[in-house]
């Protein structure tokens, strides 16, 4: 069931939102919906790394590594 939302907010503002919904082909209330549904999924669903990154979280703290000790690896390394 589609319900009414009224948003205030600046002139210039929804001159932009009118220009870009008419850009996309789209209408405003569906730009709005769109991306709020998009935050909704985004704050349920984690985000999913490469397979590589997956496999190097957490490596520095399994091998006795501190956080200082690498940063000072990489200074030393390219300064």
């Amino acid at each position: 069931m589609n319900a009414k939302l009224t948003l205030r907010m600046e002139d210039t503002l929804i001159q932009v939102a009118k220009e870009e919904a008419s850009r996309r082909g789209k209408s405003v209330s569906k730009m709005v919906g769109e991306f709020l549904g998009s935050l909704s999924t985004t704050a349920r669903k984690p985000t999913e790394l490469p397979p590589i990154t997956s496999s190097l979280l957490g490596v520095l703290k399994t091998n006795g590594v501190s956080e200082k000790t690498y940063q000072q690896h990489l200074k030393d390394k390219y300064l």
